[in-house]
């Protein structure tokens, strides 16, 4: 949700002082040198070193380069995304990157401030927000808006691009085509694994799509945040939610809870949906009250440290949406 501009000024003010320390202690151990514009050398392997911010960033990144390039990822496993603060570790790693690439919108804000605070003409930066066709956050009937004092500001957009497959084939697409012009010795590489992973991301549109034509429901209801607006519009379906994708609380007021037990209950609708990492407490309750099913669609804004670790996939949990959405639109 927007921020009010003296909210903004303040993150941004208070979050430049603390890079600008950060980057103070770094350079007083010889970690940071402010004068030197190039990054730290790409090591004995030669190969370039990508920073990806979040997890789907970093998992299409990841099909694109194989073992052709040094990849991290800056939000850990099990972080919340909309309330990141990076460490002096992070800060040091994205200084210290070839190739930087992150989503862009509100819960990047930390992004601008990070790049504005140390040389960056070093690197190369991908904002991938302004490689796909991005609208606002937008709130529905019976969604709880976030309080703010003051007047929101206008023009923020929903961050959570990566929910459409046809954007995903997109950010595939950009993110190969700038990798392939920083390291050229392994373009051969890059776009062969990105036409790959473009097709089977295609194959999953083309499920999805099947899905909801021989569905007679088009509403799906989320008892929590609802980060999957490209998702419904790409395939023309409506929803219902307690918050939209980037709401910072977690308690749903009286009137909220009320329209979302009425729809699912005058609706017949079968499920309640919540997201990963979520407490579920809220679709719990309207669950209690409709008789409705709670499941899990995952937006893959992040994923656990076992998931992470046996290699799960943002196509893997897009598959395993397919047949949740399934019972949700029967």
């Amino acid at each position: 949700m927007n921020k009010t501009p003296h909210k903004k000024i303040l993150r941004r003010t208070t979050f430049a002082l603390m890079v600008a320390v950060i980057l103070s202690m770094l350079a007083a151990v010889g970690l940071y040198d402010p004068c030197s514009a190039e990054g730290a050398p790409a090591g004995s392997s030669g190969r370039i070193k990508i920073v990806a911010a979040v997890f789907p960033v970093y998992d299409f990144t990841r099909a694109i380069v194989g073992e052709a390039a040094d990849l991290s990822m800056l939000v850990r496993p099990e972080s919340e995304i909309h309330s990141f603060d990076p460490s002096p570790q992070d800060i040091l790693s994205v200084r210290n990157a070839d190739v930087f690439i992150y989503v862009g919108g509100e819960s990047d804000a930390w992004v601008d401030d990070l790049l504005e605070s140390m040389e960056s003409s070093n690197k190369t930066i991908v904002r991938l927000i302004d490689r796909v066709d991005a609208v606002a956050e937008e709130l529905v009937e019976g969604m709880q808006p976030e309080e703010e004092e003051g007047e929101a500001e206008e023009g923020e957009y929903d961050e959570h691009i990566w929910t459409s497959p046809r954007n995903a084939m997109a950010l595939v697409r950009a993110i190969a085509d700038t990798l392939c012009g920083v390291d050229p010795k392994n373009a051969d590489v890059y776009r062969s694994n990105a036409e790959r992973y473009v097709r089977d991301i295609g194959k999953l549109d083309e499920e999805f799509r099947a899905l909801v034509a021989s569905s007679g429901r088009k509403k799906i209801v989320f008892g929590d945040r609802f980060p999957f607006r490209y998702f419904a519009d790409e395939f023309g379906l409506e929803y219902r939610a307690a918050f939209p994708g980037c709401h910072t609380e977690s308690d749903v007021s009286a009137a909220t809870m009320a329209y979302l037990i009425r729809t699912v209950r005058d609706e017949k609708i079968p499920v309640v949906y919540t997201i990963e990492l979520s407490n579920q407490n809220i679709a719990k309750a309207i669950a209690e009250q409709t008789g409705a099913e709670v499941l899990t669609l995952h937006s893959c804004h992040n994923v656990t440290r076992a998931e992470f670790e046996s290699g799960v996939t943002w196509l893997s949990l897009m598959k395993g949406n397919v047949e949740n959405l399934r019972k949700g639109l029967n």
